[in-house]
């Protein structure tokens, strides 16, 4: 595998890394509640979280070498996700939803399988998202085989 590859590669696990931090922690069929979503209703640490994950997620597409396409429909859902952050109480609410980071992430990831396939390193089904334990009153990690 030549070094482009293997960049890209890196750059799609980190993209998948802060695809499910930000926006996918914990699932409820279509529905996704991340650090994003969280962080929303602290005034500062909202747009400081939508600013600094949204330039790594850029950061991880210019290392791999995404197309200027890629870059301009990632630029938009970070650029509408830091937005709503900024507006209080009803953008707060919106953002808690609204998955910008997520779809960024995807149009990087899908550039990069374009381009070089998806990688053969990847995380396991269940990293990073967590359910609710029903019956015992806590939050269990769901790994795969668990």
């Amino acid at each position: 595998m030549d070094d482009a590859s293997q960049r890209a590669h890196q750059a799609w696990i980190h993209a998948e890394r802060i695809r499910r931090l930000s926006d996918r922690v914990v699932s409820l069929g279509p529905l996704g509640l991340g650090l994003d979503g969280v962080l929303a209703w602290i005034p500062g640490a909202n747009v400081a979280y939508a600013v600094g994950a949204g330039g790594l997620l850029l950061y991880c597409a210019v290392q791999a070498g995404a197309g200027p396409a890629t870059l301009a429909r990632m630029g938009i859902y970070l650029a509408a996700d830091s937005a709503l952050s900024s507006v209080p109480v009803a953008g707060w609410a919106v953002d808690t939803f609204f998955p910008g980071h997520l779809l960024a992430a995807k149009a990087l990831q899908r550039d990069i399988e374009k381009r070089h396939g998806k990688p053969a390193q990847d995380l396991p089904k269940g990293w990073g998202r967590w359910s609710p334990s029903f019956g015992r009153g806590r939050m269990r990690n769901v790994t795969p085989g668990a």
